[in-house]
């Protein structure tokens, strides 16, 4: 028997190590995300062999497309399952509104919750017609404010129509921000909507320009949400010309797109080393980065990726 005077001392409680996305954003954690697309066509083998090299070198999780700039792809919703079941890789899955009524979106979500998907990035999607499709028409039925509170709804047990789902889901809810918007003022009143709507983080658009993140993360620190900052590293010029112009959303100052244009055939490298500051930026001032491959070249983000989590 112990004697009471001497007491046998406790075991200190060791707290387990945040594993997900949702424990490591609210352990403070600074994470790092990094985007693999779905194929076009039927062979998913470069996008899983991507996501193996970015598991590697220490993806906190990977981020799945949903037919970005309004080109078809794989379903975002096979692709997160496909990286779940052959790489065992958590997955914030993208999700528009532009091809889903809200019949659609109810069943892909009960259905993605029941196959293990729980985090879901809401936005509205591009138009068709940026993709090139003349004749299709976007449904848009329900806005990117829309998709999250049914998300929220979801949560609480109930559909939108208010009938019961059987028990409470149990969805990570991500939202967009546009930090390139000028003015900024009608994003951040989308961003406070997206916030009384029920999302929890959000993730940014690309950004190439210290001044404009640095506004955006002081003003978006009311919101009291977890930002993570949308990082491209730059292949060239003409890359960084096409997405200044081409892009919605994006912005590259004027001595950005000069700085590559000097760099010529250097170019990779010195994205690289732009995206490599930004990195550093980000770490002082949000709760994480959100890497965007250019033309599939997972190498030079796993490169990043690995400094990041050193």
């Amino acid at each position: 028997m112990d004697n009471p005077a001497n007491p046998v001392a406790a075991e200190p409680e060791v707290k387990a190590e945040p594993a997900t996305l949702r424990e490591k954003l609210a352990a403070g954690r600074f994470v790092v995300n990094v985007e693999v697309d779905p194929p076009h066509g039927l062979v998913p083998r470069r996008a899983l062999q991507g996501a193996a090299l970015l598991q590697q070198a220490g993806a906190d999780a990977i981020n799945v497309g949903d037919s970005p700039t309004a080109k078809v792809r794989m379903s975002p919703f096979a692709m997160a399952i496909l990286l779940q079941r052959e790489l065992g890789l958590e997955t914030v899955m993208h999700y528009t509104t532009r091809d889903r009524n809200a019949m659609a979106i109810h069943a892909d979500m009960v259905g993605a919750h029941v196959l293990g998907i729980r985090t879901i990035l809401c936005l509205r999607g591009d138009p068709p017609s940026l993709g090139g499709y003349k004749d299709v028409i976007g449904v848009w039925d329900v806005s990117a404010v829309g998709l999250i509170r049914i998300l929220k709804l979801l949560n609480e047990g109930i559909d939108w129509t208010g009938r019961s789902i059987g028990r409470q889901a149990d969805f990570f809810i991500g939202a967009s921000a546009n930090l390139n918007a000028d003015p900024l003022e009608p994003e951040l009143r989308l961003m406070r909507r997206k916030v009384e709507a029920g999302a929890h983080f959000f993730v940014t658009q690309n950004v190439f320009d210290e001044k404009r993140l640095e506004t955006f993360l002081a003003k978006a620190a009311t919101f009291k949400r977890p930002v993570l900052v949308g990082i491209l590293p730059l292949n060239s010029y003409r890359h960084a010309e096409f997405l200044h112009t081409q892009v919605p959303g994006m912005y590259i100052p004027e001595t950005v797109r000069e700085r590559m244009r000097r760099a010529g055939d250097n170019g990779p490298i010195e994205g690289q080393a732009m995206a490599r500051d930004f990195i550093a930026l980000c770490r002082e001032k949000a709760a994480g980065v959100y890497l965007v491959p250019s033309f599939g070249r997972y190498e030079i983000v796993a490169e990043l990726l690995a400094e990041a989590k050193r």
